[in-house]
């Protein structure tokens, strides 16, 4: 009877020390989940998007299991170093400030920055015509840093707490334009929300890479940076690339 509770003993600490072991390898995906068609939430409450289904293909590469965890965006980053998730996948501009921070693994894609405004103004991107104009920008985006380094003395800039906000500004007439990233803008478009609005002028900005943020040091980037290449090279990110738009962001 010794003998039988030692063994009952032993399996269960073997199975407590395998659940512990599956649970280590689990994965938290940070993202914010208001920033269609990259994050956003769906009529039954599931975040979706393009960063969603690129950080499940790295999943799988990695033969990791994943949840995903929203955020505000501004507090995204201190979240992901206060270890409420383990990586962040939410179409972040890799930039030097956030490179004190984070660490960020190989772009997944690039994008630009560029305006939209009604198609029933001739809006211009030059200082002349801007200067006056009120332009939103999300809070705490490259778009709002761009604007605040180049156009701060010319326009009125103002910043949301969400895309989405900025986007009803613009609709309700309180903005004369919004610059964000182009994809994000093309998305919009091509909404309801969006029909009387187009592309303004040139994009501003065209060298915009957006990767994954981990914390520093941590090797999981490395493993990011080797599953990125695989989805890449047997067509699994072209495949997710086409759901969304009908030309390559990589």
């Amino acid at each position: 009877m010794k003998n039988y509770k030692k063994l009952l003993l032993a399996a269960a600490a073997t199975l407590a020390f395998g659940a512990h072991a599956v649970a280590a390898d689990k994965l938290r995906i940070g993202t914010e989940g208001a920033y269609p068609p990259f994050n956003g939430i769906d009529a039954s409450g599931q975040v979706v998007g393009f960063d969603l289904d690129i950080a499940k293909a790295l999943c799988a590469k990695m033969k990791t299991e994943c949840d995903v965890v929203t955020s505000d965006w501004d507090g995204i980053i201190p979240a992901l170093n206060a270890k409420k998730f383990d990586f962040i996948v939410a179409s972040m501009s890799i930039t030097d400030e956030r490179k004190r921070a984070v660490d960020f693994t190989n772009p997944y894609y690039t994008n630009k920055l560029q305006f939209v405004a009604p198609k029933s103004v001739d809006f211009k991107t030059d200082q002349g015509y801007l200067k006056g104009k009120v332009i939103g920008a999300q809070r705490a985006t490259i778009a709002g840093t761009w604007l605040e380094d180049n156009l701060a003395d010319v326009v009125t800039i103002k910043l949301y707490d969400t895309q989405e906000n900025a986007y009803l500004d613009l609709s309700s007439g309180r903005l004369d334009g919004v610059l964000a990233d182009k994809f994000v803008q093309y998305d919009w478009l091509k909404s309801n929300a969006g029909k009387d609005f187009e592309f303004k002028g040139e994009p501003v900005f065209d060298n915009d890479k957006i990767g994954i943020a981990v914390r520093k040091g941590d090797p999981l980037r490395d493993k990011l940076n080797a599953a990125l290449q695989e989805i890449v090279d047997d067509g699994t990110y072209k495949k997710i690339n086409d759901k969304y738009f009908p030309f390559s962001i990589y």
